[in-house]
């Protein structure tokens, strides 16, 4: 398949790549810690919902052309979370998605990986419009969503819950 994105991404910490199948096993630090899925999913997963995950954003890359990418620390080499694009059928709009594992929180990461997405979709994507889909309580991730420059648009109720559109700009 042509992707209409590059399925790889440098920054000067980071490797964002396609998910390779070993991949499951770091990135269920993430889904199984309570502090990560507070504002997102509501519960910690399964090793086998973690895999089954990780399957659907590989997934989206087949239907979409584009997806989330693996976030991989170049100093370890280890995965640490999942940064990239995100656009599920009931979703507003495309949006730039992040989530890291709690042992880089606060190193400027998910801020790193996020702009280097927006940048490659900006120039990558005709008529590209992105948003970052929040839940208001999440100050971690507006803070993110205001690091890499977007601009806090509306509240919406999304499923059941109060969330905040935060609009990317090229």
């Amino acid at each position: 398949m042509n992707f209409l994105v590059p399925t790889k991404l440098e920054t000067n910490r980071l490797l964002l790549r396609t998910f390779q199948n070993e991949d499951w096993k770091a990135l269920h630090r993430y889904y199984s810690d309570e502090s990560c899925m507070k504002y997102t999913i509501g519960r910690t997963l399964t090793e086998g919902e973690t895999w089954r995950t990780m399957s659907s954003m590989i997934g989206h890359w087949q239907l979409r052309g584009y997806g989330p990418y693996a976030v991989v620390e170049k100093a370890s080499g280890n995965v640490v979370g999942v940064v990239g694009l995100w656009y599920p059928n009931d979703w507003p709009e495309p949006e730039i998605k992040w989530g890291l594992a709690p042992q880089v929180w606060g190193k400027g990461f998910a801020s790193e990986a996020a702009r280097a997405v927006k940048d490659m979709a900006f120039d990558a994507l005709e008529n590209c419009k992105l948003i970052s889909l929040i839940i208001a309580e999440n100050q971690n991730s507006i803070k993110v969503a205001m690091a890499v420059g977007a601009t806090l648009e509306k509240e919406i109720t999304f499923r059941e819950k109060q969330c905040l559109i935060y609009r990317h700009h090229p």
